[in-house]
């Protein structure tokens, strides 16, 4: 019996690691005369491959998407009717069929994630400066919202929202606040309570925000300064704490216009990457210290980026995906795993307008 469930082991991690050869991706984009919704391909871990995308999901500028933790749903915002999407994704073939949608109660919904729990999906509304939480029901469709909160003051941005590793508290990103609104999280009620917020530098404009994965540090780019700010963080209090403010930019470049749009943390925690857009057009490097957490420059890498809004690195660290929104397309970068430091490849996928990459496995 023993020697039969070994074998039986055996095949079942052998089709494990087999499966974990491709991963699928989906794109978000803004619609219009070339795109219809949401895309998919194949990345091929092996050898850095990308299939041609298709067409997974028609459904109005879905600019970012998340996974619900089973799976078997997708969820979208629809930035241009300001709604939320609910899609249930087909394991075979990664097609999405439209579930149901509900209303985002505010202006262009730019950003949204699904709770730890999967019980609740929360966007930021960027037009008018607000956050909403959203229940998910057991079949995966969006029940009515469960929660709402207007930001107050004479410009508002909500541009993220992000839940922390305890799902105690939800932090939401006020481009035109300058303030990071951290809300005390409920997510059996699906509730946000007012619980502070964080000052960011004054003109920063904070757009999107990442975690280190011992969730006791996370990082937030300023999109209007192109800054990345390295923050400490106290879980147990839901408190943000300023530890170090760094430009994106290269020492030699004397910025003429220009923004961030993308923050991320290499799965290991050793790195940080931002994205410049026009007229810089690159990915910024930084490495993380392993014990304070600070970040030190690295270098930029913008070998055939072009108005990079959104760009996001694979499960096991090896490549990072980069949709150029205005360059049609979504280019792969391979990542040295001692540096950090990012190499072209001839890998890349027409999509067009592409403004959001998520993974999942295949299995």
């Amino acid at each position: 019996m023993n020697v039969h469930l070994s074998l039986a082991t055996i095949l079942l991690m052998t089709a494990s690691a087999q499966a974990q050869d491709k991963y699928r991706v989906y794109f978000g984009t803004y619609t219009g005369k070339e795109s219809k919704g949401i895309y998919q391909c194949e990345l091929n871990l092996k050898d850095g491959s990308l299939s041609a995308a298709t067409l997974a999901g028609e459904t109005s500028s879905p600019s970012f998407l998340a996974f619900h933790p089973n799976q078997r749903f997708l969820y979208a915002v629809n930035e241009s009717d300001a709604a939320v999407s609910a899609f249930a994704i087909d394991g075979k073939t990664g097609n999405l069929t439209f579930l149901n949608s509900q209303p985002s109660q505010g202006g262009a919904p730019c950003h949204l994630v699904v709770d730890p729990t999967g019980k609740n999906v929360l966007a930021a509304n960027y037009s008018g400066g607000s956050c909403i939480c959203i229940p998910i029901e057991a079949d995966g469709k969006l029940g009515k919202a469960s929660s709402f909160q207007q930001h107050v003051g004479p410009r508002k941005n909500g541009h993220s929202i992000h839940v922390d590793k305890a799902d105690k508290f939800a932090l939401c990103c006020d481009l035109g606040l300058d303030k990071v609104i951290i809300y005390a999280f409920d997510p059996v009620k699906g509730t946000l309570t007012p619980h502070g917020a964080f000052d960011t530098p004054k003109g920063a404009g904070p757009r999107h925000f990442a975690w280190h994965p011992d969730g006791k540090s996370a990082y937030i780019n300023g999109e209007t300064d192109l800054t990345v700010i390295a923050c400490d963080y106290d879980a147990d209090k839901g408190v943000l704490t300023q530890k170090q403010v760094l430009s994106t930019l290269p020492k030699d470049v004397t910025r003429n216009g220009g923004s961030t749009a993308e923050t991320v943390v290499h799965p290991s925690g050793k790195f940080v990457y931002v994205s410049n857009r026009d007229p810089y057009n690159s990915i910024a490097i930084f490495s993380i210290d392993s014990k304070s957490r600070e970040l030190t420059v690295v270098g930029h890498q913008g070998m055939g980026v072009k108005t990079p809004r959104n760009f996001a690195i694979e499960p096991t660290g090896q490549y990072m995906l980069v949709a150029n929104q205005s360059g049609g397309n979504v280019i792969l970068f391979r990542i040295n795993q001692s540096t950090g430091e990012l190499t072209p490849t001839e890998s890349s996928v027409q999509v067009a307008s592409p403004v959001c990459v998520r993974f999942m496995e295949m299995k």
